[in-house]
């Protein structure tokens, strides 16, 4: 398998600047900021697709959706902002389940990004992820194992670089023990 540049930067490229910028109008927040939440929420997206992607019927319920999605999508940013993030709730909705006002809570407060951004935000990135990876898997020839492959190298250097935003497993599983609820109980407890 031919290694791709990150999966991160390369959404980050594809949207540039000019969609940051739009993505920064809806949420009524300037650029920077705009791009400190992009850069804080892609992360928890793409780690708990490859948490997803563990198993063999998560990778190939990955693998089948992304028949759906193509990268036009951020040639279609207007569109996509302008519907509140087309199906992006319903993607998060089977990549971060029940867990996903945690998830929201987490990126809201390992980035200093307010919560109510995020969760405006969350939605939008929803599709261009899937768009992503959809050319992803389409250039590289990509099966639903090597899609998972992908998504879990990405999130093992997400965590390297950025421990605590490098997904959904080390928000869920801070103690690496396989069980997500011990942790989940740990910080409600605290918190």
């Amino acid at each position: 398998m031919a290694t791709s540049p990150g999966l991160l930067d390369g959404i980050m490229a594809q949207l540039g600047p000019g969609g940051v910028a739009q993505i920064a109008q809806t949420l009524g927040t300037d650029d920077s900021t705009a791009s400190s939440a992009i850069a804080a929420a892609l992360p928890a997206i793409l780690g708990g697709m490859a948490k997803n992607t563990q198993s063999q019927s998560g990778a190939t319920s990955l693998a089948s959706a992304l028949n759906d999605h193509d990268d036009s999508v951020f040639g279609q940013l207007g569109d996509l902002l302008g519907s509140g993030g087309g199906d992006g709730a319903a993607i998060l909705g089977h990549v971060l389940g029940q867990r996903q006002p945690y998830v929201e809570q987490s990126v809201s407060k390992s980035s200093g990004i307010s919560v109510d951004l995020i969760m405006k935000l969350l939605p939008i990135l929803a599709p261009l992820v899937m768009g992503y990876l959809s050319k992803q898997r389409s250039s590289q020839g990509l099966d639903a194992g090597g899609l998972g492959d992908v998504l879990n190298q990405e999130r093992r250097t997400q965590e390297t670089a950025q421990p605590g935003l490098g997904g959904l497993a080390a928000i869920l599983d801070a103690d690496g023990d396989g069980s997500a609820l011990d942790d989940i109980l740990g910080k409600l407890l605290k918190g």
